[in-house]
């Protein structure tokens, strides 16, 4: 399904109360998503997050926790980046008037949606036929 262009912006739709709350809310995530990653990651040089590698010791059983550590941190610090890029890319929306418009069909995103899912970048309705297309 292409993209559908529009030259209508998220205030032909929404109101400044409704888009200043979702970026209020986004922001709010962004800082948390922010502080769950900083607790097992570092930024690297290119601004990227990286696991840390945990240093428990030098004994063997330590060298086995610390791989352990590493295995369930990796997977968590991949969703976790996502979530922010999603929460970044939304918040970019908002300050472009792009925020809440179906990137599939051009129509507004259902409020009900951005409020329960505010990273949305489509519709229920877009979503439904491209899972039915699969």
């Amino acid at each position: 399904m292409p993209a559908k262009q529009t030259n209508q912006t998220s205030l032909d739709y929404f109101s400044q109360t409704f888009l200043d709350e979702m970026k209020t809310q986004l922001l709010m995530m962004l800082s948390e998503t922010e502080s769950e990653l900083k607790a097992f990651t570092h930024k690297s040089d290119d601004s990227a997050f990286e696991a840390d590698f945990p240093n428990y010791g030098t004994e063997e059983d330590d060298d086995v926790k610390e791989v352990e550590a590493f295995m369930v941190n990796k997977p968590m610090q991949l969703v976790l980046e996502k979530k922010y890029r999603d929460i970044q890319k939304a918040l970019k929306s908002i300050d472009q008037g792009t925020y809440g418009i179906c990137k599939y069909t051009g129509e507004p995103i259902d409020e009900r949606r951005l409020r329960a899912r505010p990273t949305s970048s489509s519709s229920v309705a877009a979503k439904k036929l491209l899972t039915d297309e699969a």
